[in-house]
């Protein structure tokens, strides 16, 4: 069974920064594409940033120049620097690992942590 586990969620004024982490086990980060992911109630679940297993970064519209995705596989945790942050980016985020093989996808979600941006 693989697990996910994210921290680093809070409450920060707007403006401010926070710091997301994920730790998995060491064969996902070994070749996974690790991603963020955020929810908001009603909503479905949008892709914030990801990063192969390479280290090529890929960032929403919304957070690019703000969020910086990283990954130390070394340490099998993969990070999410949030700064700038605005109320928008308020939301539950999810840590994901993916691999895509020819004809199935491999998948795992952590269970979330909250960020609320609010003053």
């Amino acid at each position: 069974q693989v697990r996910l586990v994210e921290s680093g969620g809070g409450l920060v004024q707007p403006g401010g920064s926070l710091r997301l982490s994920c730790a998995g086990p060491t064969h996902i980060f070994r070749s996974y594409t690790m991603g963020w992911y955020r929810q908001t109630p009603g909503k479905q679940r949008d892709l914030v940033a990801s990063i192969t297993s390479g280290g090529l970064a890929n960032y929403d519209d919304s957070v690019k120049g703000r969020f910086t995705i990283s990954r130390d596989n070394a340490k099998t945790t993969m990070y999410l620097q949030m700064n700038s942050l605005k109320p928008a980016d308020t939301a539950d985020y999810y840590c994901n690992a993916r691999f895509v093989y020819p004809s199935d996808v491999d998948e795992y979600w952590g269970e979330g942590t909250q960020v609320t941006v609010s003053s």
